[in-house]
């Protein structure tokens, strides 16, 4: 009598909840920042308040999961987590209509073709001949396909010392000296690449990527619409993730996987 039929209750350490409600909301701009920045390059209709709640369950994930004998600062280890989180909702959300991917997989498929059958990065104009469409209408499918490139290839700043591709290498046992030279040559890969392709592309994700412009203040470096940069941008990715999946996937690391 008096006593529970369901057993003991758990005891909640009041000190590690509070400890934990002080670090979200010490990092919650941290989340607010990735989120506006993912937002930033989505359909208007996306809510940026979404992102954010699930950029708040990455954070939780990360605080719960920290380990700081790993070396690494709390703040890089959420971002990833807040990214990758964010990421998957989108995904989740399926955002992007299947006509909009299709023309993407194409964009991809054709200047993988292009590629073989010159020996060279092709121009704008060869990729859209390799469509089989009109120049000015292949620059109406790189709009179109101006978001739905990004949960395939995305760039994330870690702690501003570097840049670092997600969604190609997984972030399980990152510390592990294979994963460090898995990522290494993934870079290397990377950095060929984007040396090969044509200069206004190569500017165009220099100032995104590396300098941190928007789109917005590279047009206006560049002395170009706004518009032609979103292409550009766009046009970039996809010859990137041509390469990837033509040169990683190969690599003798990917293989043994």
């Amino acid at each position: 009598m008096g006593s529970s039929s369901y057993g003991p209750q758990p005891v909640i350490d009041d000190d590690i909840a509070a400890r934990r409600e002080a670090l979200v909301l010490q990092h919650l701009p941290q989340v607010r920042l990735i989120a506006k920045r993912i937002h930033d390059r989505l359909p208007s209709y996306i809510s940026v308040e979404d992102l954010v709640s699930a950029g708040v369950v990455g954070l939780i994930a990360a605080i719960d999961n920290f380990d700081p004998m790993l070396n690494v600062q709390l703040n890089t280890y959420a971002e990833r987590r807040i990214r990758g989180a964010i990421m998957d909702s989108l995904r989740e959300m399926d955002w992007a209509p299947r006509e909009t991917r299709r023309k993407s997989k194409l964009i991809e498929a054709a200047i993988h073709r292009a590629q073989q059958r010159l020996g060279r990065e092709p121009s704008e104009e060869e990729i859209a001949a390799e469509l089989e469409i009109a120049p000015a209408e292949y620059q109406k499918w790189l709009s179109e396909v101006q978001s739905a490139e990004l949960e395939r290839l995305e760039y994330a700043a870690g702690d501003g010392t570097e840049v670092e591709l997600l969604n190609f290498i997984p972030d399980d046992e990152e510390d592990r000296p294979s994963r460090i030279l898995e990522r290494s040559a993934l870079e290397s890969i990377l950095a060929l690449a984007i040396d090969r392709m044509p200069k206004t592309e190569r500017t165009v994700l220099t100032l995104y990527y590396y300098e941190e412009l928007n789109l917005r203040e590279i047009a206006e470096v560049m002395g170009l619409h706004l518009s032609r940069i979103h292409q550009l941008r766009v046009q970039a990715v996809l010859r990137l993730r041509s390469h990837l999946e033509r040169v990683w996937l190969s690599h003798p690391r990917s293989k043994s996987a």
